[in-house]
């Protein structure tokens, strides 16, 4: 069996694949110690036969890596540095593509009809799209809800600090829900405006793709035609695994 991590900035999250099929799926919060939280998760540890790396914070990454090769005594691999991402990348400079967004979009083409955009909503909300011929054209980064809330409490006087949730009504009766209504209802129009613009440059039976822990308010609030995916990521790092295996092993 496969252990698939993706480490993110605010969680990072684990699968466990039997061939194809993800057969179980769990987060680790960054701030956490992920050793010790991974022992308590993970029953399947005699069973891994490897472990594959998809990380977007450096300074994490060879610390789970030594975690994970302490724990199931199997290889480690990382992507970007052991595996590429088997999609053609038309960034001007690709290396500064982030593995998660190659990933994704490499899992999109495999699994969703292509021409496509994949929204992945988390720390930040990236905008990532997927050509006709299934290559890798670029995208869009913007700050994604939990940062927008933190940045309104560290840089106003009187502005609260929030939970993100669901907003109970458009217009705010109070600081919290108008705050709260400002930040996702934003963050939804954001999305489908952007989606607007980038189905006139690639065209308009593009298929859409959402995936990250805060997707759903998206989804809900942007009347968007969506196919929701959360495990996007890990099934793409399984796919590359799957891949790498045939060429090099």
């Amino acid at each position: 069996m496969l252990l698939a991590v993706d480490i993110g900035n605010t969680n990072i999250s684990c699968g466990i694949f039997k061939g194809p099929k993800l057969i179980r799926q769990f987060d680790i919060s960054a701030e956490k110690c992920f050793k010790t939280h991974l022992i308590k998760k993970l029953k399947y540890l005699p069973k891994i036969s490897a472990s594959v790396i998809c990380s977007v914070v450096p300074k994490q990454t060879s610390l789970i890596s030594d975690s994970l090769a302490s724990l199931t005594g199997r290889t480690v691999y990382i992507i970007g540095k052991d595996f590429s991402v088997p999609i053609k990348n038309l960034y001007r400079k690709p290396k500064q593509a982030g593995q998660d967004r190659l990933v994704n979009s490499y899992a999109a083409s495999i699994f969703y009809h292509t021409p496509s955009i994949v929204i992945d909503s988390g720390t930040a909300v990236t905008f990532d799209i997927i050509s006709r011929r299934k290559e890798y054209l670029g995208g869009l980064i913007t700050p994604g809800m939990g940062i927008s809330l933190k940045a309104l409490k560290e840089k106003t006087a009187l502005l609260p600090e929030i939970k993100l949730s669901r907003p109970k009504t458009l217009i705010g009766k109070d600081t919290k829900s108008s705050i709260l209504s400002g930040i996702v209802f934003g963050a939804a129009d954001l999305s489908s405006g952007i989606v607007r613009r980038i189905k006139r440059y690639i065209g308009k039976n593009t298929t859409i793709i959402g995936t990250g822990g805060n997707i759903d308010l998206i989804q809900k609030y942007s009347n968007l035609d969506m196919k929701v995916d959360k495990d996007l990521t890990l099934k793409g790092i399984n796919l590359i695994y799957e891949y790498a295996s045939k060429k090099h092993f």
